[in-house]
């Protein structure tokens, strides 16, 4: 098997589902910190690995994966020969790109953008980002009523694609308690063989 490494941060939700990933297949992954703080990301020999200097990046052998929903779909075809988490049947894979899709669009300029502004202090517009989080969450909620998983009757990679940054919301200053599905399928990822936690932060909703 080809040596892997996993370029990421700590408290990115894009570098933790490719993380999440890696621990559920059982893969053995070396896992190197970028200083994003000090903008180690935007460094020519990280911009070599990733054009658009952002985490994370995974190297296996001689291949290089930028993008977390791209090594999401690398992982799971590589090293999932169930295809249990990208399945190749036509109408469950169009799903899935469906999630992926939701992970880098509304949960991206919702949620994690509500948290990237409490966490890190961007200047981006907070009210706009969690109005964005609960139309979301509404719309998921009502999706998860009657289903265990956001595809299908098994877990795939939409499911971890979407976890991190809304499990993370209340860093946000977004309250989940009203969402009672939403939590629900938060607890039964948490409880997947091989689940890994993302790094809390004490900000927004988690503040002291």
């Amino acid at each position: 098997m080809s040596t892997i490494t996993l370029y990421r941060h700590p408290l990115s939700g894009h570098a933790h589902r490719a993380e999440l990933l890696l621990s559920i297949l059982g893969l053995q992954a070396k896992l190197v910190d970028i200083d994003l703080m000090q903008g180690e990301q935007k460094q020519a020999n990280f911009l070599a690995k990733n054009m658009f200097g952002q985490v994370p990046v995974l190297e296996d052998g001689e291949l290089t994966i930028a993008d977390s929903n791209a090594i999401l779909v690398y992982l799971a075809s590589q090293y999932d020969s169930a295809h249990t988490w990208l399945p190749i049947e036509p109408a469950l894979a169009a799903e899935v790109q469906r999630f992926l899709t939701v992970a880098a669009a509304a949960v991206s300029n919702g949620p994690a953008t509500a948290r990237l502004i409490n966490l890190f202090g961007a200047q981006l517009d907070q009210a706009r980002a969690i109005q964005i989080a609960n139309n979301l969450f509404t719309i998921l909620n009502k999706h998860l009523e009657n289903r265990e998983w956001l595809v299908g009757d098994a877990p795939t990679i939409a499911d971890l694609a979407n976890y991190a940054y809304i499990a993370h919301a209340p860093e946000g200053g977004i309250a989940l308690k009203d969402y009672a599905h939403i939590k629900a399928w938060l607890q039964r990822i948490e409880h997947l063989s091989g689940f890994v936690a993302m790094q809390s932060s004490k900000v927004g909703l988690l503040a002291e």
